[in-house]
């Protein structure tokens, strides 16, 4: 699969990611030379292994690897030198990170971006979120011209940091003249690098079957395959028309009913657990009290989002696969795994 790169350096930030490990096996597979960050070089084997499943052990034991903190000045010049892309992944996520969400999201945008206009490399793209390009309206869809209003409230903590560091990052780029394309992504499911590699936002499937929720609550989401995203990715890193451009990454919006259907449909001894009732709304505001995950969801109940992803479709020749298919391929996944269990 090679395309003839095997001249450019590209860093990827966030090298044990969930989307970084899609992102790196597919700039190896392109014949990149690739570079990625960690927290700890003692991660490195674990991100080879993970690569390596998609991209083949050769490549994968090429990776470099450099040690910085988002949140640490150190070590991010000598990161981003050498390399002609940055692909900024890594932000952090809420629950079980321990951090503050919107500093360190700010910070390490700042660090990157900065080192990255300091290097003079030839683009960056940095991985945003649909959130930040929400209408509030469930009658208008989501547009790259739209810019959210952070909202100032501690359970909104995780949208607002993507919010203010696409805004940073755009502040930056028009500073110091660094080429920046952003790539907005939905909700991400699908498959996931690395036994140990299991991100948050798969929760949703593995909760269905195992069925440690008895009902399905009426909540849903414009679902999007990490699997596209990445691709999108390299897309937007490559296209001439990308530069200074924003791009929606998005798939069809499911309720989590439809997934539960799916599931029992589709993979009918595998999904024998998962629960088809609906929870009613009220329990889930009850529980909202007593669950920060709940609590986060709340908001959520009985909304629908439009989002218009046609500016990568036609710009950029972006072709996202079925929703039904990532369903069943994160499920499966989750089971090859042995990921099923907390």
């Amino acid at each position: 699969m090679s395309d003839g790169h095997a001249g450019e350096t590209v860093l990827v930030t966030g090298g044990t990611g969930y989307l970084a490990g899609w992102v790196i096996s597919g700039l190896l597979q392109r014949g990149y030379r690739v570079r990625t960050t960690v927290r700890g070089l003692d991660k490195a084997e674990q991100v080879r292994a993970a690569v390596g499943e998609q991209a083949g052990g050769r490549a994968a034991g090429a990776v470099e690897f450099a040690a910085v903190d988002l949140l640490r000045d150190d070590g991010w010049d000598e990161a981003v030198a050498g390399a002609d892309y940055v692909l900024h992944t890594a932000s952090p996520m809420p629950f079980g990170s321990g951090v503050n969400l919107i500093t360190t999201a700010r910070e390490g945008t700042r660090r990157v971006l900065g080192a990255a206009a300091r290097a003079g490399v030839k683009r960056a793209v940095l991985t945003s979120s649909g959130v930040t390009a929400d209408t509030g309206d469930p009658d208008t869809a989501a547009t790259e011209s739209v810019w959210t209003a952070p909202s100032g409230t501690p359970l909104r903590a995780y949208p607002d940091s993507k919010i203010f560091a696409e805004r940073d990052a755009w502040d930056l780029a028009a500073a110091t003249g660094l080429e920046l394309t952003a790539v907005l992504p939905t909700f991400m499911q699908g498959p996931m690098l690395g036994a140990s590699n299991r991100p948050g936002t798969v929760e949703i499937i593995r909760r269905l079957l195992t069925r440690e929720i008895p009902a399905v609550p009426n909540i849903g989401w414009n679902i999007v395959d990490v699997r596209d995203i990445a691709e999108l990715h390299v897309l937007a890193m490559t296209s001439p028309t990308a530069a200074g451009q924003r791009f929606l990454g998005s798939g069809s919006f499911w309720w989590y009913q439809d997934i539960a259907r799916t599931l029992r449909e589709k993979l009918p001894d595998e999904a024998a657990k998962v629960p088809t009732r609906t929870m009613p709304d009220i329990i889930v505001k009850l529980l909202a009290h007593l669950n920060p995950q709940m609590a986060m969801l709340r908001p959520e109940l009985g909304r629908t989002r439009l989002v218009d992803s046609s500016k990568a479709r036609t710009q950029l020749g972006w072709h996202p696969r079925p929703t039904e298919q990532t369903i069943i391929d994160t499920a499966t996944a989750l089971i090859a795994n042995n990921a099923l269990s907390r």
